[in-house]
């Protein structure tokens, strides 16, 4: 999910300090943040944005149109809003209450609970199983069927920008989130069974995105420096698969997502370049050598005598396909998926757009535009402040004085949750689309405010 913007209280004055360069047109005039958040959902059939008016579903089973399934206005300045594959159950986080999330059953215009934190919610993972919301130094595991909390994660590393990634696969559920500060190392936890199952020292700075494959059995990770992508076995934690964004400079990549198939991997930046990657093992070749061949051969025997870091950048694979962004310095996120049977990249972007670029499977190089959509209307439009931080960045140093001091969910522990029945009976989860469509898939349950 793209990094929300920062939250200005009711009440604050807006400070400007001045002009920041990425933050202006080229006339010098502010840009313009026209979403808060985007995220795709679970299989990338749905997009879902957030703004000042509220959150937006959008189908993505065409490449010619962009129908809206939902609009909900039911909180405004939404900078969370994650859907459950295609079902109706929707999880939205407001600026004006960070510290609390809302589910709702959209079709129904219902609001199903709500839950509450001691700090502000940075991020919300979904899958058939758990419901995994993160603090900026906790990180708390919900049954999703009940919403009975199962584990609290107390105390985990400073993690300002609420990085976490869960797997969509429901009986292969593991949680990764960074496991240290000061170095780029991934704790790897078993969400289903509640254990952890290990540390992946992935970088050697700090970890700056992560992403699981469909089936969870790879991960993918990219350090705050952004020249380096690491794809890693899972449960075992075996490096797989390295590749090299670029050396000339340092970017922060802002999302990694793979292919359905997990025969590919893209990877979003602040820059103007969406990169490709290919995850395939080379194999011998019983050709006729040729002059490429020997030189192969030549480079990789002279590596085993070169110093770690120049025989690890010999090793490294490049892009496999590419794409050339319009702008630059707009937070965005990437995804690939299959459209009407041809292979896409859809990138979404702060200022309010969706690209879709065709993908040659067999060929790559560069992908082409074939379609861009708006996603915002015109009073979705507000000024980026300028020199404003991530919102990601600030809000869990921020406190309100309603929420409780207490490190812990509110009302609950480990052993005592919601027990008046399910959200969602135990059919909606098998294999296959979440249809949450029959009038009695939520029995009366009571909530409390918390």
């Amino acid at each position: 999910m793209i990094e929300p913007i920062q939250e200005f209280r009711t009440g604050e004055k807006v400070r400007r300090s001045g002009s920041s360069p990425d933050r202006e047109r080229a006339d010098g005039s502010p840009k313009l943040q026209r979403l808060f958040c985007a995220s795709f959902n679970q299989d990338t059939t749905s997009l879902a944005v957030g703004g000042k008016n509220g959150y937006r579903l959008f189908s993505l089973s065409s490449v010619d149109r962009m129908d809206c399934i939902h609009r909900g206005v039911e909180s405004p300045d939404v900078y969370i809003a994650e859907r459950l594959f295609s079902s109706s159950l929707m999880v939205v986080v407001s600026r004006s209450t960070p510290f609390r999330m809302n589910i709702y059953h959209f079709k129904k215009g219902t609001e199903i609970c709500n839950y509450s934190y001691s700090n502000n919610i940075l991020a919300v993972k979904l899958n058939r199983q758990r419901l995994v919301v993160c603090l900026e130094e906790a990180l708390y595991i919900h049954n999703i069927k009940d919403m009975k909390l199962l584990k609290s994660l107390l105390n985990t590393p400073p993690n300002p920008k609420g990085l976490c990634a869960l797997s969509v696969n429901h009986s292969n559920s593991y949680l990764a989130y960074p496991g240290s500060f000061t170095a780029g190392e991934i704790t790897l936890y078993d969400a289903l069974n509640l254990n952890m199952v290990t540390v992946i020292s992935a970088h050697a700075s700090h970890v700056a995105a992560i992403a699981f494959n469909a089936s969870g059995t790879n991960l993918a990770s990219a350090s705050e420096k952004g020249t380096v992508i690491r794809v890693f076995s899972v449960p075992d934690g075996v490096r797989l698969f390295e590749f090299r964004r670029g050396m000339k400079r340092y970017v922060s990549i802002s999302s990694l997502s793979f292919s359905a198939d997990a025969q590919f991997l893209c990877a979003s930046s602040n820059t103007e370049t969406v990169h490709i990657f290919r995850l395939e093992h080379h194999s011998p070749s019983n050709e006729s050598p040729s002059w490429s061949a020997y030189m192969g051969k030549m480079f990789s025997a002279a590596s085993t005598y070169l110093p770690s870091q120049v025989s690890d950048i010999m090793h490294q694979d490049r892009a496999f396909a590419t794409v050339r962004l319009s702008v630059a310095d707009v937070r965005n996120i990437a995804a690939l998926s299959t459209i009407q049977k041809v292979p896409r990249l859809l990138v979404t972007s702060l200022d309010g757009h969706l690209y879709i670029y065709n993908v040659d499977p067999q060929e790559g190089g560069d992908c082409h535009l074939v379609k861009k959509h708006r996603l915002f209307d015109s009073e979705d439009e507000t000024e980026l402040e300028a020199g404003s931080p991530s919102y990601a960045a600030t809000v869990a140093t921020s406190t309100n004085p309603d929420t409780p001091s207490s490190s812990s969910l509110t009302g609950f522990s480990e052993d005592v949750g919601v027990k008046r029945g399910e959200l969602i009976p135990e059919h909606e989860f098998a294999d296959g689309p979440v249809c949450l469509d029959d009038e009695q898939e939520f029995p009366p349950v009571s909530f409390q405010n918390r």
